[in-house]
């Protein structure tokens, strides 16, 4: 069950000519920031990307096909981003977990210093 998906931290128009169809105010600008999880737990890392796509024609633009005033306007964006800081939550899977290898833990020295025989 272990998943990683993408969730939106911003989108942004932008006014720059799309590479494509070259309509001007039809590029829109994502980024994203990866979640992890999994059965015990879900976890925001660091891990960002951003993907410009064409509002009119429908077409992703690789970064390849950017020019470099999309790419001025990307880097401007990437710099005013707020991400979310890296975090872990545990499941109570994992809770219960750790609370059950803590009293075996616990009953084990117990039994070896001699307190319960």
């Amino acid at each position: 069950m272990n998943s990683s998906r993408f969730f939106t931290l911003k989108e942004a128009r932008i006014g720059n000519n799309c590479p494509e169809c070259y309509s001007n105010d039809s590029l829109e600008l994502t980024f994203k920031q990866k979640l992890t999880e999994t059965r015990f737990y879900k976890a925001i890392t660091d891990e960002t990307i951003s993907e410009i796509r064409c509002l009119n024609c429908d077409v992703q633009i690789f970064p390849i096909r950017w020019t470099d005033e999309i790419e001025q306007v990307v880097n401007y964006h990437k710099r005013a981003l707020k991400t979310k800081s890296k975090s872990t939550k545990l499941k109570p899977i994992a809770w219960g977990l750790m609370a059950f290898g803590i009293i075996v833990l616990v009953a084990i020295i117990l039994f070896a210093t001699g307190v319960f025989s």
